[in-house]
């Protein structure tokens, strides 16, 4: 799946937003910087984990957001999974 939001300033709104949504989902808390960081991580992940699914095609800025924000939920998951539990 390709991602395609925009520029830069897009790619921050899309981290950042998929980021706060993976915190509520989760209710891991980790402030701005730590929602972006996992919003744009979580948006390589997500991308990855929809194509080995195999969805193709692009991904508007919504599109991107979701995607992201289901990413980064899987790495809060996966964290939390090696990490014993702890929540930040």
């Amino acid at each position: 799946m390709q991602l395609q939001p925009g520029g830069l300033i897009a790619w921050l709104l899309v981290g950042v937003i998929a980021g706060w949504l993976a915190e509520q989902i989760t209710g891991r808390q980790q402030g701005l910087l730590g929602n972006l960081i996992l919003g744009l991580i979580g948006a390589f992940v997500g991308g990855l984990v929809f194509s080995l699914l195999g969805v193709h095609g692009t991904a508007g800025f919504l599109g991107s957001i979701v995607v992201a924000t289901i990413g980064a939920v899987i790495l809060i998951a996966l964290g939390r999974l090696f990490m014993g539990g702890r929540t930040g």
